[in-house]
């Protein structure tokens, strides 16, 4: 019986994050509104910023959830330029040994000009529960980013548009959910960033985010999400082809998440 209160207790919390995805620790400091940035892990916040992306490039990240010992959120994401094109790859794993969520997805993209990039994600689901089970499901994604101006990015996303589920072995769903963005860069070393996300019965979150260079290689990050009232911060270093970007969200509920992540550009 302690078990099964305890799975409880895990689900409670994978269902109070799990809205979510795991989008790299540059995105999350910046309130997780990526949906208009060009960043290899645009692969899972909006695919179609990685045919922004002029190299290859693989990055992998770890995030501790809440401070809970054993509850971690891993990710690997990967994207390579072909012409036009950008293919893409992403791996997440999320949660414990009794609780374990994996999404693996694919990305096509292609960039219609320096102005115009769409995109179009296929994702693979697998919820494994001990004793209860696993479940599997395919969702969709769809992308598009559009510089409006010199300075200025506008974007939308779409993930789970159809409303996949999840097999009759559980009630567990895919959220479905559609996002609207823009990100204004200042200059070489300020940027701002906002985003609009709506999960399909539920409400509204507005998110923002800030990122100034101190130097070159080294980038300061802050950001806020209002619903519920989120504070993120973090930093980066980019040094010849190797990146390091540390990431802290803050839930006025469950507590503080910091993640890690080290990328190569090829």
């Amino acid at each position: 019986m302690g078990k099964f209160y305890l799975l409880l207790f895990f689900v409670f919390i994978f269902i109070s994050a799990r809205a979510q995805d795991n989008n790299g620790p540059r995105i999350t400091a910046l309130g997780n509104a990526g949906v208009a940035l060009q960043d290899v892990w645009s692969v899972k916040s909006n695919q179609a910023g990685i045919a922004g992306l002029k190299r290859a490039f693989l990055a992998a990240g770890y995030e501790n959830k809440f401070g809970v010992k054993g509850l971690s959120n891993q990710s690997a994401v990967f994207s390579i330029p072909v012409k036009d094109y950008a293919l893409g790859a992403s791996f997440n794993s999320y949660g414990v040994s009794d609780y374990n969520e994996i999404k693996t997805g694919l990305t096509l993209a292609r960039s219609f000009g320096p102005k115009l990039f769409l995109a179009i994600g296929l994702n693979y689901h697998q919820l494994k529960i001990t004793d209860y089970g696993s479940a599997k499901a395919v969702s969709v994604d769809v992308g598009v980013q559009y510089q409006a101006f010199p300075n200025l990015w506008l974007a939308s996303h779409i993930s789970n548009p159809n409303q996949s589920k999840y097999d009759n072995n559980t009630d567990q769903i895919i959220p479905a959910h559609i996002q609207f963005g823009a990100n204004y860069i200042f200059s070489d070393q300020l940027l701002i960033t906002t985003e609009v996300e709506k999960i399909l019965d539920a409400q509204a979150d507005f998110k923002a985010g800030l990122e100034y260079k101190l130097v070159k290689f080294v980038a300061l990050r802050g950001g806020i999400s209002v619903n519920p009232f989120k504070q993120y911060a973090g930093f980066g270093v980019n040094y010849q082809r190797i990146n390091i970007d540390f990431a802290v969200s803050s839930h006025p509920v469950l507590g503080y998440s910091p993640q890690v992540a080290l990328g190569y550009e090829f």
